[in-house]
C-alpha cells in the first residue's frame, strides 16, 4: 500500500497517516524532514519545530519571505525526490506520506514521480471548514507558500490581507489537487467515521 495525502494545511493529512500508521504502515511526514534540513538555519533565529518554521518564514509582507519561501520550497523537493528514491529502490515497500500543502509546487517531473509510485488521496474541504482553515492560520500560522497570491490593497493591514487573500490561494491549489490526485475525499464525511480501514476502504472504491 502507497498513499500520499494531500491538501491544504489543517484539512487532516498528518491525522490520517497517524491512524494508518497505527495500522503498521510505515509513515514519513514531509514537514518533519523539511523542519530537519531547515534546523541550522531555524536554530541561528531560535527558532523550532514546525511553528517555528513559520515564525521563521514570517508573514508574506516581510523583506525575508520571499527568500525563505523559496528556501523552504527547495527543501521540499529534496525531501520528496529522497522519498521516491527510496521507493524506486524498493518497489515492494508499503508507506503513507503526509505530503505538505505546497506540494503541487514541487514541479511537474517530481508530481509525475509521485503518481506513479503512489495512489494520491485528496482530502477536500467545504466552504464552512476553509473558512476554519483561515481561522486557524491567523490565530496559530503554519508555513504557507503564498506564490503570489497575497497582493496587499493600500492602507490593509497583513492580517486583513491574509484573510481576504487566503480563500483565492485555496482555490488556485484546490484545482491543482484535484488535477494531481488519483482520488479525492471529503474532509467532513472522513470526520463522521474517524476509522483507518473506512478510509482505505473509500480510497479503494475511488481510487482511479
Amino acid at each position: 500500500m502507497r498513499l500520499a495525502l494531500v491538501g491544504m494545511s489543517g484539512a487532516g493529512k498528518t491525522f490520517w497517516a497517524k491512524k494508518l500508521a497505527e495500522k503498521g504502515v510505515p509513515a514519513v511526514f514531509c514537514d518533519d524532514r523539511i523542519e530537519q534540513r531547515l534546523a541550522p538555519r531555524l536554530g541561528a533565529g531560535g527558532y523550532s519545530g514546525i511553528n517555528g518554521v513559520a515564525a521563521w518564514m514570517g508573514w508574506p509582507d516581510r523583506a525575508t519571505y520571499a527568500e525563505r519561501e523559496a528556501a523552504y520550497l527547495g527543501e521540499e523537493i529534496y525531501t520528496l525526490d529522497e522519498v521516491l528514491r527510496e521507493l524506486e529502490e524498493q518497489p515492494d515497500a508499503s508507506l503513507v506520506l503526509d505530503t505538505t500543502g505546497s506540494v503541487i509546487y514541487a514541479g511537474n517531473h517530481l508530481l509525475l514521480r509521485l503518481r506513479r509510485q503512489m495512489t494520491i488521496v485528496y482530502l477536500a474541504a467545504t466552504r464552512k471548514e476553509q473558512q476554519l482553515m483561515i481561522e486557524r492560520y491567523l490565530n496559530d500560522p503554519k508555513p504557507v507558500l503564498w506564490r503570489g497570491a497575497f497582493q496587499p490593497k493600500s492602507g490593509e493591514m497583513p492580517r486583513e490581507t491574509v484573510a481576504r487573500c487566503y480563500p483565492v490561494l485555496m482555490e488556485k491549489r484546490r484545482r491543482s489537487y484535484e488535477a494531481l490526485a488519483h482520488c479525492t475525499l471529503g474532509v467532513a464525511e472522513l470526520r463522521a467515521t474517524l476509522d483507518a480501514g473506512e478510509f482505505l476502504e473509500r480510497v479503494r472504491r475511488q481510487a482511479k
